[in-house]
C-alpha cells in the first residue's frame, strides 16, 4: 500500500501534467486565453473571438470574419481570465480579436453596435495585430488582453477611416 507522501506526489505530478488543469492545450481553429482588464459595459449583448484572413478596410469586409456567425460561441462575461476556441479552417489570419456586441445589434447598425475590444498582438511589435497561422492540428495559446474601456469603433481600420 503506498504512503500518503507518495500518493501525493503521484497526485501533484498529475496535476502538473496536465499543463494548466483541465483546459484544453490544442484545439480545432484558434485557441487561448484572453484576460479582461476592466468589466464590460452594462449595454453588453456579448462578446465573441473572430479572426479575419486578411484586415478588414471596409465596411464591406466586416461580415468575412470566421468562424461563421452560426458558429461563434460567446464569450463568458464577468471573469478575470477565460479560455476561448473558435473554430476557424486552417490557413493565415491577419487579425484575431475580440468583438463586444452592444445590446440591440442589427446588420443595418453595426457601425454603432460592434467594437474592437482587444486583439492578439505580434510579440515582436505589440502595436501591431499579430499573425496566426492555424495548420490541421490548429493554434493554441493565442493569448490576449480585452479592455472593455478602450474599445474602437470598426470605421477606424476603414480607408478613410471615421470621424
Amino acid at each position: 500500500m503506498p504512503s500518503q507522501g507518495s500518493l501525493a506526489l503521484v497526485v501533484a505530478g498529475a496535476a502538473l501534467a496536465c499543463n494548466g488543469g483541465l483546459a484544453p492545450t490544442t484545439c480545432q481553429g484558434i485557441c487561448g486565453t484572453v484576460h479582461f482588464r476592466v468589466p464590460p459595459p452594462d449595454s453588453t449583448q456579448a462578446a465573441y473571438v473572430v479572426a479575419y484572413h486578411t484586415f478588414p478596410r471596409s465596411r464591406a469586409d466586416l461580415f468575412t470574419f470566421q468562424p461563421p456567425i452560426t458558429a461563434l460561441r460567446a464569450l463568458p462575461l464577468g471573469v478575470d481570465s477565460a479560455f476561448y476556441d473558435a473554430a476557424v479552417e486552417p490557413g493565415r489570419y491577419e487579425w484575431v480579436l475580440a468583438v463586444w456586441v452592444k445590446q440591440g445589434f442589427t446588420l443595418a447598425n453595426a457601425d454603432t453596435t460592434l467594437r474592437a475590444a482587444g486583439f492578439y498582438r505580434d510579440p515582436a511589435d505589440t502595436s501591431r495585430p499579430g499573425i496566426v497561422t492555424v495548420t490541421a492540428q490548429g493554434a493554441s495559446a493565442i493569448d490576449f488582453v480585452i479592455d472593455f474601456s478602450q474599445m474602437s469603433p470598426p470605421c477606424r481600420y476603414y480607408s478613410p477611416p471615421c470621424p
